[in-house]
């Protein structure tokens, strides 16, 4: 689905009234998508994602992460990319 699809879809939904089900089989869509979609569009909303540059990966034994809400991670622990993900969003549901 495109970007401009995605944004039809979102926009008929908020102005439709109906229940995820009933407007998702009237568009025929599976409600897995349009809750995609909504989950997207509210992590833009939020804020609560942002871009992020990291100095020098080879000469920093560790990191520190600072959230949003004041709260500090700090390891020296090797995470991959999606082990990262998951720790951050569980600190930021705390």
């Amino acid at each position: 689905m495109s970007a401009a699809e995605a944004t039809r879809l979102l926009d008929g939904f908020e102005r439709s009234n109906l229940t995820r089900r009933d407007y998702c089989e009237r568009a025929g869509v599976p409600v897995s998508t349009l809750d995609y979609y909504r989950r997207r569009r509210a992590l833009r909303q939020s804020g609560s994602l942002v871009p992020v540059k990291v100095l020098d990966p080879l000469r920093s034994p560790g990191f520190t992460l600072v959230l949003s809400n004041g709260r500090r991670i700090e390891s020296s622990w090797d995470f991959a990319g999606e082990e990262l993900s998951r720790l951050v969003r569980i600190a930021e549901q705390a």
